[in-house]
């Protein structure tokens, strides 16, 4: 049995996640993108852009559609661009789940690269996904000398707009 357990407990959890990830991508800047950990590694710039299309990339799969989507496009330069397509993929999967799913669908069997997910272990693992990448930015982020913005608590830098010290 999913994790999600209504389509009103996602769009409520997705409405704050996406949040989250529109004020991380928010302090990114164009130079920003291609911060690594290591040569070999993936750029804060991939990560952004694979967090917004994975969106089109694993809903379609799920049955949504998404007109114009390339889930080959290549990473774009531009750090609004990444911005602005992931608001314009998040509302489209957001408004798409509200209309067009229900409750009683969350238990229904989709081919989903080759296996059988529910429907609503679908809606978790996009939930998962972009949480998990998301934490990994902010490690680039710290590196390229970005400001990081709280999550689930406040940042480093947050503190002290609370007159605290942060945390070591």
């Amino acid at each position: 049995m999913s994790l999600v357990k209504t389509v009103g407990d996602f769009l409520a959890s997705w409405k704050y996640e996406s949040e989250s990830t529109l004020k991380v991508f928010a302090n990114l800047t164009d130079e920003s993108l291609n911060q690594k950990v290591t040569e070999e590694g993936r750029s804060l710039g991939f990560l952004a852009w694979h967090i917004t299309q994975t969106i089109g990339e694993m809903m379609s799969k799920a049955g949504l559609s998404f007109e114009d989507f390339d889930e080959n496009a290549a990473v774009p330069v531009s750090a609004e661009q990444i911005k602005s397509e992931y608001e314009k993929l998040s509302s489209k999967m957001s408004s798409q789940v509200e209309k067009d799913w229900n409750d009683n669908m969350l238990d229904d069997d989709l081919n989903m690269y080759g296996q059988t997910w529910k429907r609503g272990d679908v809606l978790a693992s996009l939930l998962a996904h972009q949480t998990h990448h998301r934490g990994q930015m902010t490690v680039l982020m710290r590196q390229a000398g970005l400001k990081v913005p709280g999550v689930y608590g406040p940042s480093k830098e947050e503190w002290a707009t609370y007159g605290m010290e942060p945390l070591p």
